[in-house]
């Protein structure tokens, strides 16, 4: 799953700038990067406005995270904000699957509509509501994206073992409405993932206390963000996850052979670990993670779900993390095993 993106950061080196980056899906922090200068020895700069000006590479954590509060991807950005979603509104309704319904519902976020595939068990719900997954897709270019194809049989196990399960095709893709502005500097589609959560929340066949995530690839820093935003979120399982912290991503991912690896100065180095998901994991409190992964992953190396796992535990966070020797990126030699054991992960938490 390879995608052209366009990625833009904050780079502190030399003052604020703000600097556009573009490559294909796995090299979304290449481009000028490797251009970052490093200030001259002395070389001061104002982090903030209010503060008196502080020498290269000695700002203070408070006014980095001050800094880092103003990109509208940050985690302290999307907390600020509301996520009220919508009643799910049926658009057109599929053949059925074995015991659940199947339909293309459309839901509101940002005051864009946003279509989705909804599966609802068939029966009685349980006490309370179905435990319910926001399913969340890996990068397909927006304009050939469909709301009912790819992902058929992901959906089917999670849908079979008696979850509701949300499919949200994100802004711009497909028929939906808005820009698709890439996963990883627009909030866009996070917006989309948590106005999903809100509008299950709604749904009277939806047990509000029971929600997940899961997310492949993309969807899997999408699942990562979400739930460190909304604590309502109780697990998640994330598959090839592009879950590296943000410096690593701007130095280690999709280099090609040969190519000249970027050299990030301190700060930056510590401004891209502050923006990144993977710098709040205490505030996960216990909710678990699961995490699969192939080693012979092309798109999205093996080593991000290692160290994500490694910082998981060395926050004292609830994590699996299930090593695929040989398998690709979409866990194609290990498909059923990595349903099985998805699966089994939610009837325990949610």
């Amino acid at each position: 799953m390879r995608r052209p993106l366009q990625l833009g950061l904050l780079l502190l080196a030399g003052g604020v700038g703000y600097v556009a980056l573009t490559g294909p899906e796995r090299l979304p922090f290449g481009g000028p990067w490797s251009q970052t200068r490093t200030a001259p020895a002395g070389e001061a700069q104002a982090p903030t406005p209010d503060a008196a000006p502080t020498p290269f590479g000695e700002v203070t954590d408070a006014a980095l995270q001050r800094l880092v509060a103003r990109e509208p991807i940050s985690l302290q950005a999307l907390r600020a904000r509301e996520y009220p979603g919508s009643a799910l509104r049926v658009v057109r309704t599929l053949a059925p699957g074995v015991n659940y319904t199947r339909q293309v519902v459309s839901y509101a976020s940002d005051g864009l509509t946003i279509y989705a595939l909804l599966t609802v068990p068939g029966g009685t719900p349980p006490p309370g509501g179905w435990p319910a997954i926001v399913f969340n897709h890996g990068y397909i270019p927006p304009g050939e994206y469909r709301t009912t194809e790819r992902y058929v049989a992901y959906q089917d196990a999670f849908a079979r073992a008696g979850f509701v399960t949300l499919k949200s095709d994100y802004r711009g893709h497909g028929d939906s409405q808005g820009t698709a502005g890439g996963g990883y500097n627009d909030p866009g589609y996070t917006v989309d993932v948590l106005n999903a959560a809100a509008s299950l929340k709604r749904d009277p066949r939806v047990n509000s206390r029971r929600l997940g995530l899961w997310g492949h690839s993309m969807g899997g820093q999408l699942s990562l963000r979400a739930m460190l935003v909304d604590r309502d979120l109780k697990a998640a399982s994330l598959w090839a996850g592009v879950v590296a912290s943000y410096d690593v991503l701007a130095t280690d991912w999709g280099r090609a052979p040969g190519q000249e690896k970027p050299v990030l100065d301190p700060l930056n180095r510590r401004y891209l670990r502050a923006l990144s998901p993977n710098a709040a994991l205490d505030d996960l409190n216990g909710r678990p993670l699961q995490l699969h992964h192939g080693t012979a992953d092309e798109d999205v190396p093996y080593s991000f779900q290692r160290a994500l796992a490694d910082d998981l535990r060395a926050s004292g966070q609830s994590v699996e993390a299930y090593r695929y020797e040989g398998d690709d990126h979409n866990l194609s030699g290990n498909l059923g095993l990595a349903l099985r054991r998805s699966v089994a992960f939610f009837q325990k938490h949610l």
